[in-house]
Parts: C-alpha cells; sequence; structure tokens
C-alpha cells in the first residue's frame, strides 16, 4: 500500500508538469495511464467511484 502511494504521488507530479507543459507525447500517454492504473488501487479508488456515479446520475435532472 505505501509503495502505491507512493507511485501515484509521483506519477501525479509528473502528469501535472506534463499538462503544465501541454507536452502530448507517447510518455505523457504512458504517464496519465499509470497514474489511472495506480490510484485505482488506493483508497482512492472508491470515493473517486461514488463521486463519478452520482455525476453521470445527476445529469438527466440538468
Amino acid at each position: 500500500m505505501a509503495v502505491t502511494v507512493s507511485l501515484v504521488a509521483l506519477f501525479g507530479l509528473v502528469l501535472f508538469f506534463l499538462l503544465r507543459n501541454n507536452s502530448t507525447t507517447a510518455g505523457a500517454a504512458f504517464t496519465a495511464v499509470m497514474f489511472g492504473f495506480f490510484l485505482a488501487s488506493t483508497g482512492a479508488a472508491e470515493p473517486i467511484n461514488n463521486l463519478t456515479t452520482a455525476i453521470v446520475h445527476s445529469i438527466p435532472n440538468l
């Protein structure tokens, strides 16, 4: 778990700087995929899924 959280932080930081510099390379895509992969295995996955579900269910009510 501690290694996963560290990798999420590392990939998140790298992804932040890549997006800030408008980098659209294969490396940026790989970083985004790895960030998502490791984020899904942390404790943040369930709240993110719940938030996404709530947003999707609220769209028809707009």
